[in-house]
């Protein structure tokens, strides 16, 4: 073969590579996305399949309770473990300024009187980070060293991420409320509560992202205490 014959064949093989590249770099992007993907996916599945669902019993006390707002069933919860000696006291976090305690209570179905003293109402918190915020400010100047958390099954993981960030020398009791409009068992059969997990399960993320950060720029001491097991 000639010099010049070779010499098109190499040519012709180094110009096909390099169009051959590109070809490779998409086809790893788009494996890698569907990796992502696959394991957002999965990662939601478990998320709301995994939900709390069982309640610690009432003789499970703690120094607190501490309910946050979002839902009149939580409420409910809170001041029935109030009555049930749970614990001598109740702090509700995220209340809308414009409210006080004796329309909350009325609004509940209770008489201020039987509840004098032992409801504190938390009015600075807008979101889940401020409720954590605004309950740890509270829970130092009362000296509590324990609360039974309560707030929504589909919100409590993400609670939990924020309570045990703010309040680490605070054990928790977690205690999950399913309202009414929530269809936990079977959650895909229903759009509305699917969509609710989904648009939970991403805050969840957010939040679980922002806490591994934070845990490698400021760890906590060893030997914190930050959940009481239900």
């Amino acid at each position: 073969m000639s010099r010049r014959g070779r010499g098109r064949r190499l040519g012709g093989a180094s110009a096909g590579g390099p169009r051959r590249r590109p070809w490779r770099l998409r086809l790893l992007v788009w494996r890698l996305l569907l990796v992502a993907v696959g394991a957002w996916a999965a990662g939601f599945v478990i998320y709301s399949e995994t939900l709390p669902s069982e309640t610690p019993p009432d003789w499970r006390r703690t120094d607190a309770i501490v309910v946050l707002t979002g839902g009149a069933d939580r409420l409910g919860v809170g001041l029935d473990l109030l009555d049930a000696g749970a614990a001598p006291r109740l702090f509700i976090s995220g209340v809308d300024r414009r409210v006080d305690l004796p329309g909350l209570l009325k609004a509940s179905g209770r008489e201020a009187a039987d509840y004098a003293g032992r409801v504190v109402l938390g009015f600075s918190a807008g979101d889940t980070v401020g409720n954590a915020r605004e309950t740890y400010g509270w829970a130092e100047a009362q000296g509590v060293r324990s609360i039974r958390l309560v707030t929504a099954s589909y919100h409590l993981p993400r609670a939990l991420i924020e309570f045990r960030r703010a309040l680490p020398g605070v054990e928790i009791l977690p205690h999950p409320v399913i309202p009414e409009h929530v269809k936990q068992d079977g959650w895909w059969r229903w759009p509305g509560t699917a969509a609710l997990f989904l648009a939970e399960y991403q805050k969840f993320l957010v939040a679980w992202a922002r806490d591994w950060l934070l845990r490698k720029l400021l760890p906590w001491p060893a030997g914190t205490v930050d959940e009481v097991g239900a």
